[in-house]
């Protein structure tokens, strides 16, 4: 059986606190907890910052790692923690590139969500999880590591659940500024 791996990481610091959004000032962001999705084993699995090494192994012996964004923002900020060219080491489906690449225009992973999967959306956001950590950092907290946690395992399930619908459909939707339900073709496989 392919074993698919979903994936989706939350970081210690912002975008603003390390200087921007490019590969260089990503690397400075640090990890909080990491969620992978492998559909071998059909669990989760939840890494910190420390077990780096545990998921880079993890995605590089997937058959297909699949993420939202992945591509372009959490290898940038898992790139520090390995000599490996994550890009290209890993076999990628990146569905926020996948499907800008077809509306000329980049899509939020909820506003995908939402149209294609029947409401499903995010149960918080980054910023959130960016709270939680700096609350962390402060009181010790346990309670706000499972928060960021929880909230990441989400993004994953949705990402899961993105790519299974297009990948059994062969479409996805979203709804457009005008409100609009729009169709996206896609090709994507479980096999």
């Amino acid at each position: 059986m392919k074993n698919i791996v979903c994936f989706d990481l939350e970081t210690r610091r912002s975008a603003a606190q390390v200087g921007g959004w490019d590969a260089e000032a990503c690397a400075k962001m640090g990890i909080s907890v990491a969620v992978t999705y492998s559909t071998r084993d059909q669990a989760y699995h939840i890494y910190t910052e420390e077990q780096a090494d545990a998921l880079i192994s993890e995605l590089r012996e997937a058959d297909l790692v699949v993420g939202y964004n992945h591509l372009g923002f959490d290898y940038a900020v898992l790139q520090p923690f390995t000599f490996w060219n994550l890009c290209d080491t890993t076999r990628n489906l990146d569905l926020c590139t996948y499907l800008s690449e077809r509306t000329g225009h980049r899509l939020k992973l909820d506003t995908i969500a939402k149209a294609t999967l029947d409401g499903c959306s995010k149960t918080a956001d980054g910023t959130d999880a960016l709270k939680w950590w700096a609350e962390y950092e402060k009181n010790g907290d346990p309670q706000l590591l499972l928060d960021i946690a929880k909230y990441c395992c989400f993004d994953v399930k949705v990402t899961m659940e993105v790519f299974r619908f297009g990948a059994s459909h062969g479409f996805v939707h979203y709804d457009d500024k005008e409100g609009n339900r729009v169709r996206i073709d896609v090709d994507w496989s479980l096999e």
